[in-house]
Parts: C-alpha cells; sequence; structure tokens
C-alpha cells in the first residue's frame, strides 16, 4: 500500500487500473499499487488526464469544476478577483470552484461592432488589443465607414473601437475646415489672342460628406478643374485692355459658376482671387514704354498704346 497526503489547496482524483474513480479531498489516504492518484492545485486551471465528458459523470467532481465553452469566431476574457488574466480564444476550458472568483465576458468577434459590456481600458490592454482595431476621427474631420465595401454609417469626432476579423473595414475622413486651392500657372488666351499666365486661389469647405466620399471620386480634383474652366472661360471673353478694366470682377463670375458644380460635390466654395497676372515679355516691354511716356507727359504715349492694341490684335 502506499500513503498519499491531500492539502487544503489540492484535490486528488483516484483511478484503478487506468479507469477514474472519484475524487478526494484535503486528508491522508492509503491505495492499492493497482491505484493510481492524481493531485491538482485548485489554485489553478485544470487540465483533464482523460476524456473531460467521461470525468464530469462524477456529479460531485462535476459540481467542483467551473467548466467554459468557447466557440469559433468567439474570445472570452478571463478575470480574476476582478483583475484580467488571460483572453481564452475557441476551446473547452475548466477551473476549479474554490477562492479564486472567475469571470468570463464572452464576445463574438464574427462581427464588427463591439456590443459587450468591455470598457475602452480593456480594449487597449496588452491581451485584448490584438483582437481589436481602432479608428480615430478628429474633432475637425468627419468619416465615412464602409463595411465590405457597403457605405455602414458616418462617423462623428471620437475614437471607435472594431473587432479585428477577416472583414473588410475601411474609413475615408474628411477635414471640415476651410481649405485653399491652388490654380496656379493658368495659360490663357484673350478674345484678341493675347497669351497670358494667371495664378490664382481659392477657398472652400466640405459640407456634405456623403456626396463628397460616396458620391464623387476625388472631389477636390474635380473643384479645381471647375475653378480652371470658369476662370478661362472669363478670360476668353475679353480683350486684353477689357480684361484689365474688369479684373476685379473676376472672382464673383468664377465663383458663381462653380457654385453649382461646387454643390453637386458637396462642397461650399467661399472665395476665388487673382493672385497675379504674367504678360509676355514683349508685352511688357510695351506697356513699361507706356508708363514711361505718361510720366513724361509726352504725346507719344499714345502712339504706344495704339502700337499695344495693334500688338494684341496680332
Amino acid at each position: 500500500m502506499k500513503r498519499v497526503k491531500v492539502n487544503a489547496w489540492q484535490v486528488a482524483l483516484v483511478f484503478k487500473d487506468g479507469v477514474y474513480k472519484y475524487m478526494l479531498k484535503e486528508g491522508t489516504y492509503w491505495f492499492w499499487k493497482n491505484e493510481m492518484v492524481l493531485l491538482y492545485d485548485v489554485t489553478k486551471p485544470f487540465t483533464a488526464p482523460v476524456e473531460l465528458n467521461i470525468l464530469l459523470q462524477d456529479a460531485e467532481l462535476a459540481e467542483a469544476l467551473l467548466v467554459v465553452e468557447v466557440k469559433d469566431n468567439e474570445i472570452a476574457l478571463q478575470y480574476e478577483n476582478g483583475f484580467l488574466k488571460n483572453v481564452l480564444t475557441a476551446g473547452r476550458y475548466t477551473y476549479w470552484k474554490t477562492v479564486i472568483n472567475y469571470e468570463f465576458v464572452k464576445a463574438d468577434t464574427s462581427k464588427i461592432e463591439i456590443t459587450e459590456p468591455i470598457d475602452r481600458a480593456t480594449l487597449q490592454s496588452k491581451l485584448v488589443a490584438p483582437y481589436v482595431r481602432s479608428i480615430s476621427v478628429e474633432s475637425y474631420e468627419k468619416a465615412v465607414l464602409l463595411v465590405d465595401g457597403k457605405y455602414a454609417q458616418m462617423l462623428q469626432p471620437g475614437v471607435y473601437y472594431f473587432w479585428r476579423n477577416s472583414i473588410t473595414v475601411l474609413m475615408s475622413r474628411v477635414d471640415l475646415r476651410v481649405q485653399q486651392l491652388e490654380i496656379n500657372g493658368q495659360e490663357i488666351l484673350t478674345k484678341d489672342k493675347a497669351a497670358l499666365r494667371m495664378n490664382a486661389w481659392a477657398q472652400y469647405k466640405v459640407d456634405d460628406v456623403e456626396k463628397a466620399i460616396l458620391k464623387n471620386k476625388e472631389y477636390d480634383k474635380q473643384l479645381y478643374v471647375a475653378f480652371q474652366l470658369a476662370l478661362r472661360e472669363y478670360v476668353a471673353g475679353y480683350s486684353f485692355d477689357e480684361l484689365l478694366e474688369k479684373k476685379d470682377s473676376i472672382g464673383p463670375f468664377v465663383l458663381e459658376k462653380v457654385k453649382e458644380k461646387a454643390m453637386a460635390l458637396g462642397v461650399e466654395v467661399s472665395y476665388f482671387g487673382i493672385r497675379d497676372i504674367v504678360l509676355p515679355g514683349d508685352v511688357k516691354e510695351i506697356m513699361n514704354q507706356v508708363l514711361v511716356a505718361e510720366k513724361k507727359h509726352r504725346p507719344t504715349a499714345s502712339c504706344v498704346v495704339k502700337k499695344l492694341q495693334v500688338h494684341a490684335a496680332c
């Protein structure tokens, strides 16, 4: 015979000829040689030496064990005495019912929304973070959320958490602040064929995020083309002299022309201005002659002006 002592923090499982017989708690026991005794620390998870279902046929042992089953596409957050200790994936887990208070929070990770009662600190912990993806939207932004290529929702400023799985989640942010658009190096001919290079700029902001992102591709590039075409239309409608006289009306004309297109893009335009107009070298030289002649009050100034007009006509 052999003597086995079971301590207060232990449980013993007795097998005879390889077959499970019964469970023993604290005490000292004697066994025959054909009996095997396995001791278990009840403060640790239990690993079954044989098929668990066989052991659970013993009502006393089944009552002493806590069995947790985690399905495919699930995880379980394991808490011990209120502290997160582990994240369990698909499988079957067994614990002793002892002084340790076990709690489990199961989560369905086959969906993207985190509807389970899990706080942000836990989602950011090193144990849970590998199963979570996060999205941040700044205070000056809105974002369009696409799930498997389909529009899901509009995201307001904040931090969002989703389960990490095979579902494709994409986000497209839009800056809601006033933006500046540079429209530089525009080579344009006036009505009388004078070649000008114009540099302009505009201000706009997105006021309909769904239109800008879902109904238009690269709305900012489309807006650039709209401004470009409106500017060309205006310049082409006037002679060089007329354009210089009416340059202050370019902005209002272009804004009015672009307004409808901008609305279709989900954009509100607020300003358009000409930064500078660059003249060809020979035209600059003729205009300089006009200025010099005017300063000297010479009658030749009018002749130079006529020369400039003839040059533009050519």
